[in-house]
């Protein structure tokens, strides 16, 4: 009898058993989770068990072609010789018009996007890095809500882009500028016309000057390149950095504030050894694009393997997972327990006890760690068996006067009766004949096809995302904040080949880090998941895509319009 495949699924926790999945509980996978998606990269316990299959279903993606000279090893580095960098708090130049707003003067901002050189070890060369005011991350945006503010974004880039572009892509055609760009406030609600949208690059030499009201609740939220076909690329050299919205209740909780408030931006490189970026490409010259950015040398605050010094006390960290593709699940060595306190837009109801933090590219967590039990430890932060950073804890004891209080503010849940529609869209692959992935779509639409998702200002509607790929995709929406309702694994099968929708397995509510506000939701393979989303802002046109940078730059980006009521 022949042997009967066994296949592991690392993006969903489960087995493929003769092409049967048996379902296993994340408890069972302590070493295993959404380190990627495809692969489980060097460094894993796992690696050295074998090869594992990337696709469960048989599909396959385009190699990428090995480098000229192979990538640096970055376990081949000392660990933890470089303190962890705290980006610098913009500054305001003068005061600059609300568009619209008669008499209305607000702060005004001026940050330029040029190339830097920057050391990302101590012991390797600086590296060529494109930036937002001189450093990557880029400088951070340290706000009130209800206070707006102006930012003349200026284009001071290179004429050529120093990563390789596929002009096969839409809107990464020849002839347009290569030092293009135009900046997204991800998580800001945000007038259109301020919002980044894909097609408004500009080249070098200009600037725009974006307004953004900060008419939301205090959160994390982050910025960074949104130009259309060459938006994987902006960000892999370094466009983007952090926008802190605070308000009064969350300033009345007395967090660890000051310098006890802590960023940590996650994101992975691969570089080479003379310490340049190396941007995988496929084997075809002429269509380079690969659907994945995975690199070896993970970052945090743009150092990799950093240190932070801290107190036997309360920190509050603000993390940001900005990686191309990668998925993060953060745990602390030997084991330390964190308090999730929020997610992508702002505080949760309750703080909640967890040993691991899950993060999909764009999401974000708000964590509060208590060092205090662990005087003169080492601690380490990891991503499953990848090391990020090492936390140095004082040994002589301290006063602490600030507090994790048992509630946090009130969240809500939003009534599926308040939804005036539900849209049904999916999540596809496009495959060539040896079913190597071409690129991805929503709805089964490409990019420049008529908008088909109008939604009414003012109004509430539930999306159902019908994800029929083997792959886990973090959906955002732009300028608007939502709730996750459900998931509920469905068969794909069956869908794709008589349209019908057959569950196969029972709701499952959002997880517990996921039940405050959310602009960014992970769908997970062969799964329908349900948002609802209240329309609240502006009308205009803005988009929604997956943020995986690579699916998103190859048509896995939809506009949608705000339509005013009686439109």
């Amino acid at each position: 009898m022949d042997p009967v495949p066994l296949f592991l699924c690392l993006r969903d926790r489960c087995f493929f058993v003769a092409g049967r999945e048996v379902d296993c509980p994340l408890d069972h996978w302590p070493q295993i989770s959404l380190t990627t998606r495809r692969r489980f990269l060097t460094g894993s316990a796992l690696a050295a068990a074998g090869s594992i299959v990337p696709r469960a279903f048989g599909h396959s993606m385009p190699r990428a072609a090995p480098p000229a000279i192979p990538n640096l090893d970055p376990n081949s580095l000392a660990r933890f010789v470089d303190p962890l960098p705290l980006p610098l708090i913009a500054k305001p130049v003068g005061v600059g018009p609300v568009p619209g707003e008669s008499g209305v003067r607000v702060p005004l901002y001026r940050v330029a996007m040029r190339a830097i050189r920057t050391k990302l070890h101590r012991d390797l060369p600086p590296t060529n890095l494109w930036s937002y005011g001189g450093q990557v991350p880029g400088v951070t945006f340290d706000t009130q809500s209800g206070q707006g503010l102006a930012v003349e974004w200026v284009n001071e880039l290179p004429a050529k882009h120093f990563l390789p572009i596929d002009h096969t892509l839409h809107g990464a055609e020849r002839g347009k500028p290569e030092g293009r760009g135009v900046v997204h406030l991800h998580g800001g609600k945000t007038p259109p016309e301020s919002d980044g949208y894909p097609e408004d690059w500009y080249p070098p030499g200009q600037s725009r000057t974006y307004y953004y009201p900060n008419r939301q609740e205090a959160a994390l939220l982050w910025y960074h390149d949104h130009s259309m076909g060459i938006n994987r690329l902006n960000i892999y050299a370094g466009l983007l950095g952090l926008h802190v919205i605070r308000d009064g209740t969350e300033q009345a909780l007395h967090l660890p504030d000051g310098k006890f408030e802590i960023p940590l931006t996650l994101f992975d490189r691969d570089l080479r050894p003379d310490g340049q970026l190396s941007y995988p490409v496929s084997a075809d010259p002429a269509r380079p694009w690969v659907p994945e950015a995975f690199g070896e040398a993970q970052l945090v605050n743009g150092k990799i393997f950093p240190y932070l010094d801290v107190e036997p006390r309360k920190y509050r960290f603000r993390v940001l997972n900005a990686a191309n593709g990668r998925f993060y699940r953060l745990s602390m060595t030997p084991q330390v327990q964190m308090h999730q306190i929020g997610c992508d837009q702002g505080l949760l109801a309750a703080p909640i006890a967890t040993a691991t933090v899950q993060l999909a590219p764009g999401e974000r967590a708000d964590v509060v760690v208590d060092f205090a039990p662990h005087r003169g430890a080492q601690i380490l932060l990891v991503s499953d068996a990848l090391v990020l950073m090492q936390f140095r804890v004082g040994a002589a004891p301290v006063v602490d006067p600030s507090h994790l209080p048992a509630a946090l503010r009130s969240v809500p849940r939003m009534a599926e009766s308040s939804a005036v529609a539900t849209r049904r869209l999916t999540l596809d692959e496009q495959t060539n004949r040896v079913a190597e992935s071409e690129g991805m779509l929503l709805n089964k639409t490409p990019w420049h096809m008529p908008v088909t998702e109008r939604p009414v200002l003012g109004s509430t509607e539930i999306w159902e995302l019908v994800n029929l790929t083997d792959d886990v995709h973090p959906i955002h929406l732009h300028m608007v904040k939502f709730q996750i309702l459900d998931r509920r694994r469905f068969d794909g099968f069956q869908y794709m080949t008589a349209g019908t929708l057959r569950y196969t397995g029972p709701v499952m509510p959002p997880d517990a880090s996921e039940m405050g506000w959310k602009d960014t939701v992970r769908v997970n393979a062969k799964t329908v998941t349900r948002i609802i989303v209240p329309f609240e802002g502006y009308p205009g046109r803005y988009v929604w895509h997956c943020h995986i940078l690579e699916h998103e730059d190859n048509e896995m980006m939809r506009p949608y319009e705000v339509v005013a009521a009686g439109s």
